[in-house]
């Protein structure tokens, strides 16, 4: 369908390891890596990227760190690559001198430097949630978006995120270099060892199904509890709120100090002031699946209903995991609404003060702070600013025990929504799941889109597929699917991104 000149420009895709003490490259472009033991609740996973906008290879921010540094390899990786586990927070604020909590992107200190190098010691990493000696990493860029996926398939975890970027890639490429980062930095208060000891009480309970949707207003009390909850269980419910707390804690942290280096860098970069990104975030631990997400990118679970497991003539359902923060939401419609009772052009031209259809985003300062929007000449500039921020950075969280009828999650961009429906998406991954096992489902995935945006369009593939990007952006969006294949059978995949 597409030139094989064109089409591997960035790829991941993993596998988890049987339980052979061998290390092979497989044929799809990946590594599989030797292990000691198996935790994890899923058995691979699958990413690929779609571009439509056309962007610079790397950003400049941060004083060339998170571009030239961090995220120097990340353009075109062809596997998951395994690293060290030593978090790059070098991109520190001096605050963290007095507050020990607060990163930005001013220059590292020698103090700040030793704080770190205590904070961040291999005794600490052992014993912190998300730590572990070594993870497999992987990532890439299409157009705005940006994809990253971190794991340790021996300590039972698995992290992906999608930032997709927009009025530029500043926002993403922050992201992807510093949010996990900043994830591990909060996580390392969690109570590690005690939940591990939960978990290994809990081996012989009968826990069902998933725990209630957590509100936007992240009330973390909404947990609710079985009437015959143990001791072990209302431990392990307490971890899940530290970690739930502890992503939120992280975004904001993330949000803090990107502003911050908006403002050191805007009067070079005015632009940076209204470059933002949705956000989102899916981590599993052991059978535990979080989500947080700002936007309107989502992550859909393909599951069985009651009566439908394992029966081979029924389909998965779909269920939703995130909500979708844009003005077309009624719900987030009233709320920004309520929120600016004296602004009657909160919302206008169905996009927040005529700018941006999403309710909720990481960066858009401009929307947030009147400094930041004087920063802009001319028409740029939003007009009776009045009641700032409009767009919020308070995400929504998630947490859902997975179960034998869980059998897949999609992770995804809102390019991929543009044109299908959650359960179009489950059953075209679900249909070519049984017919390829040994396929790709997130590239299927991009490849009917093609097909369906050329339809749309009125061209063939081909044709679509010829435009260059930047003009591409008129058929459809920048679009990054991952697809986690839960449960423990062994499949081989591969993934890759289209430019």
């Amino acid at each position: 369908m597409i030139k094989p000149e064109g089409e591997l420009k960035v790829s991941f895709g993993y596998q988890c390891n049987s339980n052979t003490v061998s290390s092979c490259e497989a044929s799809g472009g990946y590594d599989i890596v030797p292990e000691l033991r198996r935790n994890s609740s899923f058995s691979c996973l699958s990413g690929a990227a779609l571009s439509a906008n056309a962007t610079l290879a790397n950003t400049n921010i941060c004083n060339g760190l998170i571009g030239e540094e961090i995220l120097r390899s990340w353009d075109s990786p062809n596997s998951f690559r395994k690293v060290p586990s030593s978090p790059r927070l070098d991109i520190l604020s001096s605050s963290l001198q007095s507050s020990m909590s607060n990163l930005s992107c001013s220059p590292s200190t020698p103090e700040s430097d030793s704080y770190l190098m205590k904070s961040m010691s291999p005794t600490s990493r052992g014993e912190g949630f998300l730590n572990a000696m070594e993870v497999q990493v992987a990532g890439g860029a299409a157009g705005e978006d940006r994809v990253q996926a971190v794991c340790s398939e021996e300590n039972g975890w698995l992290y992906c995120a999608i930032y997709d970027g927009f009025n530029g890639r500043d926002a993403a490429d922050f992201l992807a270099g510093t949010l996990y980062d900043t994830i591990v930095f909060y996580f390392n208060s969690l109570d590690w060892e005690s939940n591990q000891e939960s978990i290994e009480a809990c081996k012989g309970l009968n826990i069902d199904g998933s725990l209630p949707y957590i509100k936007d207003d992240s009330n973390l009390e909404n947990i609710s509890k079985d009437a015959s909850s143990t001791n072990v269980e209302m431990a392990t419910d307490s971890f899940r709120h530290g970690v739930l707390d502890s992503l939120q804690r992280a975004l904001s942290q993330a949000e803090n100090d990107f502003l911050y280096m908006v403002e050191q860098e805007m009067e070079d970069r005015p632009d940076l002031v209204s470059v933002g990104s949705c956000v989102l975030v899916v981590l599993l631990h052991g059978k535990d699946l979080y989500t947080l997400n700002l936007g309107d990118s989502r992550a859909v679970l393909a599951t069985y209903g009651d009566g439908d497991f394992m029966n081979g003539s029924e389909r998965p359902k779909a269920i939703q995991l995130t909500d979708s923060h844009t003005v077309d939401d009624e719900v987030e419609r009233t709320r920004v609404l309520c929120d600016h009772p004296d602004d009657p052009m909160t919302i206008v031209a169905g996009k927040v003060k005529g700018k941006l259809k999403v309710t909720r985003a990481f960066g858009v300062g401009y929307l947030k702070k009147k400094k930041l929007n004087d920063a802009l000449m001319g028409i740029l500039q939003v007009r009776n600013l009045i009641s700032p921020p409009y767009v919020s950075t308070q995400p929504s969280l998630n947490v859902r025990r997975i179960s034998q009828s869980d059998r897949f999650v999609i992770v995804a961009s809102d390019g991929l929504f543009d044109f299908f429906t959650n359960d179009e998406a489950v059953k075209l991954v679900h249909s070519y799941i049984l017919s390829n096992p040994s396929g790709d489902p997130s590239k299927f995935l991009l490849e009917q889109l093609v097909v369906r945006a050329a339809n749309c369009a009125g061209f063939s593939m081909e044709e679509l597929m010829n435009i260059p990007a930047g003009r591409r952006r008129k058929y459809h969006d920048d679009v990054t699917v991952i697809v986690i294949i839960l449960g423990t059978n062994q499949r081989t995949t591969k993934a890759s991104t289209c430019v």
